[in-house]
């Protein structure tokens, strides 16, 4: 980190070199915090970050380990910052049916998406709670109201970290800790590549900007929002999603996730 350290204190963004977690990073240097993250590429766009006159200590460490959550945590309390902020956006994604995955892939994408993240949360949580202060952002998705067919770990991960963030916000109420959950729809981000969908239809439809998605996730954690969901199209269908049978939501994603159905 830098040696004058900010006067706004430090972030930490996980999945921060591309997408939504790099416009979190953007958000969170334009206020003046100092950043550390969790993935090397962020050095790529350090200039940009910098500009805004604060310090960029990329981490690259495996998240989906408790070892890699622990270097990342050792490595912030070298420096003896408190953490302000903590935006645990890291997550992948697997698509194709499910018996045709790689279960090595999808113990990848649940040891992301949940242990790891969980893990994060609870060791910079308790630092938190013990100061009485600091912002929590887990970044959810729609796609946790919905059976995700073709996307089936996904889905679940999804529901799960959406879930997780309403019981953690009602157990810090009173703390001076809150919890908020960002719950975009599809985004324009490397996601859908690094998860072969580009041959379906939610790979090729029109999907939100990911500066967009990510000011008002980061927007609604300063306000201490319980939750956000970007757009008014994916806000139709959370609402949608809750007062629909399991089984025609695991039809209909079908629909939009089944490889080559961005063909048909």
């Amino acid at each position: 980190m830098a040696e004058t350290a900010s006067t706004k204190g430090m972030a930490v963004i996980t999945g921060a070199s591309t997408g939504i977690g790099f416009e979190l990073a953007l958000c969170a240097a334009r206020d003046g915090y100092d950043l550390a993250a969790d993935e090397a590429r962020i050095v790529q766009a350090a200039s940009r970050l910098k500009a805004f006159g604060v310090a960029v200590e990329p981490i690259e460490t495996d998240l989906s380990t408790l070892e890699g959550v622990d270097r990342l945590i050792e490595r912030i309390e070298a420096d003896g910052r408190s953490v302000d902020l903590l935006m645990a956006n890291a997550g992948r994604g697997l698509g194709k049916g499910f018996l045709d995955q790689n279960f090595a892939d999808v113990r990848k994408v649940v040891d992301t998406n949940i242990t790891g993240t969980i893990y994060l949360v609870q060791q910079i949580g308790n630092h938190m709670r013990a100061r009485g202060e600091g912002r929590i952002l887990l970044t959810g998705s729609i796609a946790g109201f919905m059976p995700g067919s073709y996307q089936a770990v996904y889905n679940g991960t999804k529901a799960f970290i959406n879930s997780f963030s309403f019981a953690l916000r009602e157990e810090l109420r009173g703390s001076g800790v809150t919890v908020s959950c960002l719950m975009p729809g599809a985004t324009e981000t490397e996601f859908f590549k690094r998860t072969d969908l580009m041959d379906t239809s939610i790979g090729q439809a029109k999907k939100d900007n990911p500066a967009d998605v990510a000011r008002i996730g980061y927007d609604a954690m300063l306000d201490g929002e319980g939750d956000v969901v970007s757009g008014w199209k994916n806000k139709l269908q959370a609402v949608v999603a809750n007062v629909t049978p399991a089984s025609v939501l695991a039809h209909q994603y079908a629909k939009m996730a089944e490889p080559g159905s961005g063909t048909k």
